[in-house]
């Protein structure tokens, strides 16, 4: 039986330091072990740009997945936890929607949380979430980089994400950065 090739979006980085909040993706998509896009944005904001999301997985699925976080979003008027737990919950029990493989990762200037499809709503004890295959090597640069830098979080994240485009061959250094004001 022929294997199923993915799309893979992959690393994400998020983090509040020093009063910023901040989210970073790369550009790479691979089909299979073949690069297929090198500038997709995988990082936006929504809600009257007062939060940010990223996704990693399935390109398809992200976008389903964008749209439904929108309207839940809308439908608590903004309140990140409440529509975190909200997706996750549809995400793990509606048919349809367990099917998709990808994870996000969702910040606003008080929560940061990854929320993935087994049901997950997690929020890091230190203002940092990465997500993608990349994402332990996001995560590492930039914990050091927030303890041992004066670099602010914009800094962080952009320094972070070349490291890790220069470890993981699913990430590239076409680096996409949003920030809360």
């Amino acid at each position: 039986m022929p294997t199923r090739k993915v799309f893979r979006s992959t690393t994400v980085l998020g983090l509040r330091h020093k009063g910023k909040v901040v989210l970073a993706g790369d550009g790479q998509v691979t089909y299979g072990d073949t690069v297929m896009k090198a500038k997709a944005r995988k990082v936006r904001k929504l809600y009257h740009d007062e939060v940010l999301a990223g996704f990693a997985g399935a390109a398809a699925d992200a976008f389903t997945l964008f749209e439904r976080f929108e309207a839940k979003l809308e439908e608590f008027h903004g309140n990140l936890g409440r529509a975190a737990v909200a997706l996750a919950k549809d995400w793990r029990t509606d048919r349809y929607l367990r099917r998709l493989d990808a994870q996000l990762a969702v910040l606003d200037k008080k929560n940061i949380f990854l929320i993935s499809g087994t049901g997950d709503v997690i929020e890091p004890d230190d203002n940092v979430i990465a997500i993608g295959s990349g994402g332990p090597y996001a995560i590492a640069a930039a914990r050091a980089l927030m303890k041992h830098s004066s670099l602010d979080a914009g800094e962080i994240a952009k320094e972070a994400m070349e490291i890790t485009a220069s470890l993981c061959i699913y990430t590239n250094a076409k680096i996409i950065i949003e920030t809360l004001k």
